[in-house]
């Protein structure tokens, strides 16, 4: 019930502020020329709909790929850095570097070498969302309790057991926490690579907005972006309720009590 009625307290707040926005921009309070009114940018979802869902399947196509190539590196970079602690120290503090670098700065570079097409923006995606899920990991692994892996040790276990029967069931939390991170990363990362050199896109159809000063078509791209980013998270969040169930159980009890 608290639940459901913090849900409608952040929709009514949504359906409030769209509505002050509208009466703002209906009362010449805001400049039109820069910022529409959401029912200029809402005729634009619908008229412009057809060029809109195709730029953005062009650009969650990249963002998935993208990911899915960095969630698969970044797990596997995460069990080499917890398994060899001299692979840790040399490598973990590269990625802190690489994280501090801005995608903006990164993405031209990666057009001049790689060429406009889909795989700078892949490579783009896959180095923002592997950092997330690397750190997330590790934390996950060094919060697992010592005594249960003594015990498999005492019993002979290897690295690979102990990995497979406690470290990856204690850090699944952690990793979907990465992992939503990773998924905002990689859209938005797609899109911003799309802006400094492309053909197809999401980045591309804002340019194309911007250069013909339709700023309702670029703030109905925007829209879309946070749309899909939400719908993206909503999916991973989907997986870790299936897949640690336990987690929302025990946060239902809690509720309830």
């Amino acid at each position: 019930m608290k639940k459901k009625n913090n849900q409608n307290s952040v929709a009514l707040l949504g359906i409030f502020l769209l509505t002050l926005w509208e009466i703002a921009g209906r009362l010449n309070w805001l400049p039109v020329y820069v910022i529409p009114s959401p029912s200029e940018f809402g005729l634009v979802l619908i008229s412009d709909w057809k060029p809109l869902t195709y730029n953005s399947l062009f650009t969650l196509t990249q963002a998935i790929i993208g990911l899915s190539i960095g969630s698969t590196l970044g797990f596997l970079l995460a069990v080499f850095m917890d398994r060899f602690k001299w692979i840790r120290e040399t490598i973990y503090p590269y990625l802190i570097v690489i994280q501090t670098i801005p995608t903006v700065a990164i993405a031209p570079v990666l057009v001049l070498v790689l060429g406009y097409g889909m795989l700078p923006k892949i490579v783009l995606v896959t180095i923002t969302s592997l950092f997330p899920i690397v750190i997330n990991l590790l934390e996950g692994f060094t919060s697992v309790d010592r005594d249960s892996i003594d015990l498999l040790e005492l019993m002979g276990a290897n690295y690979s057991q102990i990995l497979w029967h406690v470290k990856l069931p204690t850090s699944l939390s952690y990793f979907f926490s990465g992992l939503k991170i990773s998924v905002t990363y990689a859209f938005v990362g797609s899109v911003i690579a799309e802006w400094l050199g492309g053909f197809e896109g999401l980045g591309v159809y804002m340019i194309h907005a911007k250069q013909a000063f339709a700023y309702d078509k670029m703030f109905a791209a925007i829209v879309v972006i946070s749309m899909v980013s939400l719908l993206l998270m909503g999916l991973v969040t989907l997986i870790e309720r299936k897949t640690v169930s336990w987690k929302y159980h025990d946060y239902k009890i809690k509720d309830e009590k």
